[in-house]
């Protein structure tokens, strides 16, 4: 995997802020943090380790295409490297060769759903797991790619079910924040995002999916705090001034920001 030169600051900013505060909602990205073994260990943050890993577990795959945990962590890491195309190439052929694998189902759907392919994801996730064994991780997919296609209703049911297996799971909870943030709902948002943030096992993308919530609701300071838990002062102002801008860029954030006082929601 070859090196490109070092973006501007700026850049990198910016883009760690489209996975990280976008995935969840969009993309239906989660960690299966129920399970052992590399296939669900948390990937590395730094991205030139994140490459390395990428690039060790792409030996491993091509050294030995059968093997379902190497194809499942090699795609894992290039979802991580926001690679969602190449991702889902490598794991519909791997699902081709083994379509009742149910692991290599349910990553093949998250795929589909981060290369924003929410049908396809749905057809994928239903069959990887089954009603007398439902896998929380799959349930909150599914409400992510039900989010994408605009069913926020539906995908609170699947987030809901997802908790009754997973009670107060962060990475659940922020994808049911985002949704209700996707619904217009802000105050219920940042509430649900308020609990995930403060869970001890929610990650650096909660909290970066907290301070979007924040932002829409035009709390730039709070969500500076929120942000400044991961990184230097200076860079969470910078994070959050990137979520301004995906807000203003993106028609789906920009629907669910907060309205001034005395302001009425377009119809």
């Amino acid at each position: 995997m070859p090196q490109d030169a070092a973006p501007p600051r700026s850049a990198v900013l910016r883009r760690a802020v489209a996975a990280l505060a976008l995935a969840s909602a969009l993309g239906g990205c989660v960690a299966d943090r129920d399970a052992t073994g590399s296939i669900n260990a948390a990937l590395p943050d730094d991205p030139a380790a994140l490459r390395a890993f990428a690039a060790t577990w792409q030996a491993k795959h091509e050294a030995s295409p059968g093997d379902v945990e190497a194809t499942i962590t090699y795609a894992r890491a290039l979802r991580g490297l926001t690679q969602y195309a190449q991702a889902t190439a490598v794991l519909e052929a791997a699902a081709a060769q083994r379509p009742n694998d149910m692991p290599l189902l349910a990553a093949y759907g998250k795929a589909l759903s981060d290369a924003g392919r929410p049908r396809e994801a749905m057809a994928v996730l239903e069959r990887a797991h089954t009603p007398d064994r439902p896998d929380w991780s799959v349930l909150s997919a599914q409400g992510a790619a039900a989010d994408q296609l605009g069913d926020h209703a539906g995908a609170v049911n699947y987030y809901d079910a997802a908790l009754k297996l997973r009670p107060g799971e962060p990475a659940v909870l922020s994808n049911l924040g985002l949704s209700y943030a996707l619904a217009k709902d802000l105050p219920k948002a940042e509430e649900i995002m308020r609990l995930a943030a403060a869970n001890p096992r929610a990650d650096a993308r909660v909290r970066q999916n907290y301070a979007l919530v924040l932002s829409l609701e035009g709390k730039f300071k709070q969500a500076e705090g929120v942000a400044a838990v991961d990184m230097p002062p200076a860079d969470a102002a910078a994070s959050v001034d990137a979520i301004r801008q995906t807000i203003a860029e993106d028609p789906r954030w920009r629907g669910a920001r907060a309205l001034p006082a005395g302001s009425s929601p377009s119809r």
